[in-house]
């Protein structure tokens, strides 16, 4: 017999979408279907990462499966290529990093999942002040969850959404 615990809604593992470093992808390997990334850490150290810690690679959260000394090798499902822009991935690509957030931890942006919902595409891109203003359109099936004021993760960055205008919605 086969012995199941239930597990609960919501997952432990959590990002507040303040970026650590940016890595990027020394390594690309086609595993059936599914890809397995070996990503360069840079300057983020991994001393307390241990084997099947999560770490947000662009927002995405991706598992440890073996820590090099350069940095990580995660496995990416079917599932997680369906839903993110892994798929576009390439050696040399940068990938925003964030550590999982230990329980002692600060929250210095917004709870994030680190679980993809879905692709948003750039509608416009223009400097406003000191920063750049970018309006998105977010995928029909999840424009009705993002509300003004609220936060949304772009690419691992936890921001703030300054307008919603139906599926597109503005943020610096």
């Amino acid at each position: 017999q086969t012995r199941i615990t239930r597990l609960g809604l919501w997952g432990l593992t959590m990002f507040t979408g303040i970026i650590s470093a940016v890595g990027k992808i020394v390594q690309l390997e086609e595993k059936q279907g599914d890809k397995r990334l070996s990503i360069d850490t840079g300057n983020l150290s991994l001393d307390d990462v241990c084997l099947g810690d999560s770490i947000a690679c662009n927002g995405v959260c991706l598992t440890a499966v073996e820590i090099t000394e350069q940095g990580f090798i995660a496995d990416v499902s079917l599932e997680t290529l369906s839903l993110t822009t892994i798929g576009n991935w390439g050696i040399g690509s940068p990938i925003n990093l964030e550590k999982a957030m230990q329980a002692s931890d600060r929250f210095g942006g917004h709870i994030v999942s680190g679980h993809v919902d879905g692709i948003g595409e750039v509608v416009s891109l223009h400097e406003d002040a000191r920063s750049w203003r970018f309006c998105i359109k977010a995928p029909a099936n999840l424009a009705k969850y993002i509300a003004q004021k609220g936060s949304i993760t772009v690419d691992g960055t936890s921001l703030t959404v300054n307008a919603v205008n139906g599926s597109e919605f503005e943020l610096n």
